[in-house]
């Protein structure tokens, strides 16, 4: 089995990487990543020598080059993990959301077309369906109603996919997945954001009043699930797939801190930014009665090996923070600050 994976020098991209190659013998991997800021080859180093894997930089949304790398492996299946995903980017500037995560998704769906590839993964994100209230969770058919350009763009990529499979017959299906946390997580995002500051004894930033829930997924635990969803999944269908473990933004620092002996007064409550959903709950059943899958991993066993990742590979956070990416990360910060009167350490993201 040949497969593209874009966006496999990410984080949950690089995560299906390195667990495809272990789990099948036969899979032949081709890894498309543009190299952008949050995409990172130490992410896949230790597999770079493998003969079933092959990297090459690129742009899913520059439709030359896309078609040489199909003409030149002819796959048997497109797992799509290339996005922009970062919310507080997305409010500043829309436009790279639009080309990367609608346009690249055309492009790829064009090429599995023309080399009629036998499956076409999408991955996507729960926060397409919005925001819920206290109770409920989403469920596949749960109305799609995005809060964020982000969100909004995902969700049309996800609806151009579908259409796809209904007007071209494209063997495609969608993934929509929980808040994922784990190894080599580009430090912007919350958990990540929150281990490395309290490394470092500096403020743990919390947007609003802490109370946002999202529910909780280690990568590995949905590699699997994609892992099945390649294996098992039907052209045309959106699969959930989540963990179970909600949490509250206060509860997700307070762990950490409780595991990292530091103290709560590292706790720095910022500016919420605007339309910040309030809760995310993912309900897999489908995905549980079909596939048999089931959470292996528990909230605080994940959180721990993250923490006890970091704590070992600080030369892996040393290397992302001397980039010339950080003048620019911290340049885009102040940008949003001012744009929504807060702060300049608001660094936190679902």
């Amino acid at each position: 089995m040949k497969i593209l994976v874009t966006g496999g020098a990410g984080f949950i991209g690089s995560s299906f990487v390195r667990y495809l190659l272990g789990a099948r013998e036969d899979a032949e991997i081709v890894n498309l990543d543009l190299l952008t800021y949050a995409g990172n080859l130490r992410n896949i180093e230790e597999v770079a020598a493998n003969p079933r894997y092959r990297f090459v930089r690129g742009d899913i949304a520059d439709r030359v080059q896309l078609r040489e790398v199909f003409e030149e492996h002819q796959f048997d299946a497109v797992v799509n993990f290339a996005a922009e995903t970062h919310v507080d980017r997305s409010i500043l500037d829309s436009a790279p959301f639009v080309r990367t995560n609608i346009e690249g998704t055309r492009c790829l769906l064009e090429e599995a077309r023309r080399y009629k590839v036998e499956r076409f993964i999408q991955i996507s994100t729960d926060e397409v369906y919005g925001s819920l209230g206290s109770t409920g969770s989403f469920r596949e058919d749960t109305p799609l109603d995005p809060t964020s350009p982000y969100s909004a763009s995902k969700a049309a990529a996800d609806l151009m996919v579908l259409a796809y499979v209904k007007t071209h017959r494209v063997p495609a299906l969608v993934t929509r997945c929980s808040n994922n946390y784990g190894p080599y997580q580009f430090p912007e995002k919350l958990i990540p954001v929150l281990i490395t500051n309290a490394m470092e004894n500096r403020p743990l930033p919390i947007y609003g009043d802490g109370m946002n829930v999202r529910e909780w997924i280690f990568a590995d635990e949905h590699s699997r699930a994609v892992l099945m969803a390649l294996e098992r999944g039907n052209p045309g269908e959106v699969y959930n797939v989540g963990s179970g473990h909600e949490k509250t933004n206060l509860e997700v620092v307070h762990e950490i801190l409780r595991l990292m002996d530091k103290p709560e007064s590292l706790i720095q409550f910022v500016k919420d930014r605007p339309a910040h959903d309030r809760r995310y709950s993912i309900d897999c059943s489908k995905i549980r009665r079909e596939w048999a899958w089931s959470p292996e991993i528990d909230f605080c066993t994940g959180l721990a090996a993250t923490i006890e990742w970091y704590r070992t590979h600080q030369d892996w956070i040393r290397e992302i923070k001397n980039t010339s990416y950080l003048s620019y990360y911290d340049q885009m910060y102040t940008r949003r600050d001012e744009t929504l009167a807060g702060t300049a350490s608001s660094k936190e993201e679902d």
